[in-house]
């Protein structure tokens, strides 16, 4: 990681841990919300701005990993935090599952398919499947977290909770994207066909890119679950997936930097005008037209690794 990049995410986190300490609850509980979708919008990045797959039905990975931890904590008086695993588990497998048969679709056509996927979740919740998700009224009575014995339930503990956790995923997958597998997924980004005749296995990759993917969004799920001690279908509609497409083209695919921007714009921003009602929204609106119209990558894009030719001589010489 660069030394300004680190500085940056270092300048980030003693901003928002000072934050914490002089914001009311609300404002607390405000910056908990832009932790999680900058959560589950770094899990949907790697797929959609990593490997430049369409996905519009990420809300599905994150209520599969909501459900499992809600499901194993009130049914088998599991520790929510415990479940956190199982949540990734679960969401994995699900969206392994789904991604397999169509990871073969391209554009628009793959688009598609993840919106069907994630209305047939919501439906599939809402009719309570298995009798196990409680239908329209949902899961009730999810505990809340124990940290080293001490229960978690004000906001600035889930601050603490989710805001540890988004660090954690910042560098795991920055490191990732430095490696072996994240230069693959740029490369199937950037140019498919090229990516295979240099002998990529474009689908291999795909697939695993949505796994990995539903994992994390699982996993944020399951946090969010233990925040709300309740969830229900609604919670999980269409239009979370839209707003976590939209975090992630408007602070700029593909960038772990941007997608957090785009996290504080779209779900902080709106709450800052609150006292403007509804006007605030048709601002907002018009100032993503703008920037999609004049600043397409988004804001703080993705830039493309250059190695110096130094560095390329030595990688060539060694055995």
């Amino acid at each position: 990681m660069k030394r300004s990049l680190a500085l940056a995410y270092l300048a980030l986190a003693l901003l928002l841990a000072a934050a914490a300490m002089f914001l009311n609850a609300y404002w607390v509980d405000v910056l908990n919300s832009v932790g999680l979708y900058a959560l589950l919008a770094l899990s949907l990045n790697l797929i959609l701005g990593d490997a430049g797959l369409f996905n519009m039905g990420h809300a599905a990975f994150y209520a599969v990993g909501a459900y499992t931890a809600a499901i194993i904590n009130t049914k088998y008086q599991v520790p929510i935090l415990w479940a956190l695993p199982a949540s990734g588990l679960a969401a994995a497998l699900f969206g392994g599952l789904v991604a397999r048969p169509v990871i073969h679709l391209r554009g628009d056509y793959l688009l598609i398919v993840t919106i069907g996927m994630g209305e047939i979740v919501r439906i599939a919740l809402v009719n309570d499947v298995f009798g196990l998700t409680g239908g329209p009224n949902g899961i009730f009575g999810i505990s809340r977290p124990v940290v080293f014995g001490h229960k978690i339930h004000e906001p600035k503990d889930f601050f603490y909770l989710i805001w540890g956790f988004v660090a954690l995923t910042v560098f795991l997958f920055h490191r990732l994207g430095q490696s072996r597998f994240g230069r693959a997924l740029n490369y199937l980004r950037e140019d498919e066909v090229a990516a295979e005749g240099s002998g990529v296995d474009t689908a291999r990759y795909k697939l695993m890119a949505f796994v990995l993917g539903a994992a994390w969004a699982g996993m944020a799920g399951s946090i969010y679950a233990a925040k709300m001690t309740i969830i229900s279908p609604e919670s999980f509609s269409f239009w979370e997936s839209v707003v976590l497409f939209m975090i992630v083209i408007l602070g700029g695919s593909g960038s772990i930097p941007g997608v957090l921007l785009g996290a504080f714009l779209v779900v902080g921003l709106p709450e800052i005008f609150r006292g403007f009602a509804t006007a605030r929204m048709l601002v907002f609106g018009l100032v993503m037209m703008v920037m999609m119209v004049f600043r397409t990558q988004g804001i703080l894009p993705w830039r493309a690794v250059r190695f110096k030719e130094s560095d390329i001589v030595k990688a060539e010489a060694a055995p």
